[in-house]
């Protein structure tokens, strides 16, 4: 089915509403296809979509920024990244204003196995690979971490940050700040973790999930079927995203995370800490622990930058204008929050995209 026959069903079924409905994405790329395609000023009035906290650099706490910089000076000591991470504030600086200033070794990196790669050609120089990301990116980065247990390299560690997404989604309905009417479920991670990793939210939230793909077709096709179990008073998983996801997600990757990380209390920025909602690395493989590692560190006293809102941006409860510095002293050019220096960041969306002009009917979506 088309794009406009998709938002067509969507109006139609809008006419059934008896009171506006919200619903939300968790993934960073949806976040980017909404606002770039314009499909959120394409959504009848009583239909709303949310951005959650679906950028993996932008739920990352200052804290980790901060032992990041602190590992970085070390003496023998390199940090590998990738590029997102460079320019993410933590409480009094960045990596990017650390290597500037203070000489932080800090190494700019396209996938886990180039960490891997510098450890092996800089055998002096313990090489720390920065380990952010949800469900999709963590399987690559615990290979490295059983590759480099099984090629002896003892030059190499992991400061571990990864997070699960179902989680925090059930903690947003737990806090009851905010209502949603239905989850707009990510696909990358989906393909990893399958769509059954959601029932729980289903059965116990009675909330409607449904898996997308990226294109902006996929995304109302997703809306409509969030809005189809809305109107049958039911609330299931669908998978829209069928091309990539299954109901039982990639066993393989499952095994490798089982093996190399344990499910552990995880710290979100702006929704504190989400108990089972993270993952360390185990016992096994402690040696490429970067935290382990490296205990002893100085480091600054944990802060948010001064007047950023990223926190409520990031549990749906404004957008970035209600921000008193979105757009002023916050742009990508000088980023104060996570949220606008990531390229998946609610802000950074905003500030490129929301201000372009809206769509209107008839419009072709070009992305």
């Amino acid at each position: 089915m088309t794009l406009q026959r998709h938002l067509d069903a969507i109006r139609s079924l809008a006419t059934q509403l008896t009171r506006p409905v919200q619903f939300m994405e968790v993934c960073g790329t949806h976040t980017m296809t909404a606002f770039r395609s314009g499909l959120r000023s394409l959504l009848p009035d009583q239909v709303r979509l949310l951005s959650g906290p679906g950028c993996p650099v932008c739920v990352t706490p200052s804290d980790f920024v901060d032992r990041a910089i602190a590992i970085a000076c070390l003496p023998n000591t390199m940090v590998a990244t990738f590029g997102d991470l460079v320019r993410v504030p933590g409480s009094a600086s960045s990596l990017e204003k650390a290597r500037a200033a203070r000489g932080a070794a800090v190494s700019i990196v396209y996938s886990p196995l180039d960490a891997l790669h510098l450890a092996e050609a800089n055998p002096g120089t313990t090489v720390v690979f920065l380990g952010v990301g949800f469900e999709t990116t963590a399987p690559t980065i615990g290979w490295t971490i059983r590759e480099a247990s099984r090629r002896k390299l003892g030059n190499y560690a992991v400061l571990c940050a990864h997070k699960t997404m179902p989680q925090a989604m059930s903690a947003l309905l737990n806090s009851g700040e905010i209502r949603v009417d239905g989850f707009m479920c990510p696909g990358h991670v989906s393909i990893i973790i399958g769509a059954r990793a959601y029932e729980f939210i289903c059965r116990d939230h009675h909330i409607p999930c449904v898996v997308a793909g990226f294109e902006p077709a996929d995304m109302a096709a997703a809306l409509e079927l969030l809005l189809e179990q809305h109107a049958a008073g039911v609330a299931k998983v669908e998978i829209e995203y069928s091309r990539s996801v299954t109901w039982d997600g990639n066993p393989a990757a499952q095994k490798l995370l089982a093996d190399v990380f344990e499910p552990a209390d995880a710290v979100w920025r702006g929704l504190g800490v989400i108990p089972g909602s993270g993952l360390r690395i185990r016992s096994a493989y402690v040696r490429f622990d970067a935290a382990a590692r490296f205990p002893d560190l100085d480091l600054p006293p944990t802060a948010e930058p001064h007047g950023c809102r990223c926190g409520e941006v990031l549990r749906g409860l404004i957008v970035p204008h209600d921000c008193p510095l979105f757009g002023r002293r916050c742009t990508p050019a000088t980023p104060v929050g996570a949220c606008m220096v990531s390229s998946e960041g609610t802000c950074a969306a905003h500030f490129r995209y929301a201000n372009r002009g809206q769509c209107k009917e008839g419009d072709l979506l070009i992305v």
